[in-house]
């Protein structure tokens, strides 16, 4: 699933987010990088995604 996060700026915001995306059950790989690009492989639904990268202050939609 390809991802675009806004709100990201710096080196801390891509590892924020990556650990929010890691956390969400099923997800397999996670690759993220600026300025708002994300990857995710597994077996998960947008919404629990986009839950996760909001509770670090990041949103998110699909490419």
């Amino acid at each position: 699933m390809q991802l675009k996060v806004t709100g990201m700026t710096c080196e801390h915001c891509v590892r924020a987010a990556t650990q929010a995306l890691q956390s969400v059950p099923g997800v397999e790989q996670v690759e993220v990088s600026l300025p708002d690009s994300a990857t995710v492989v597994g077996d998960v639904v947008l919404a629990d995604l986009q839950a996760a990268l909001a509770e670090e202050g990041y949103e998110a939609t699909l490419r």
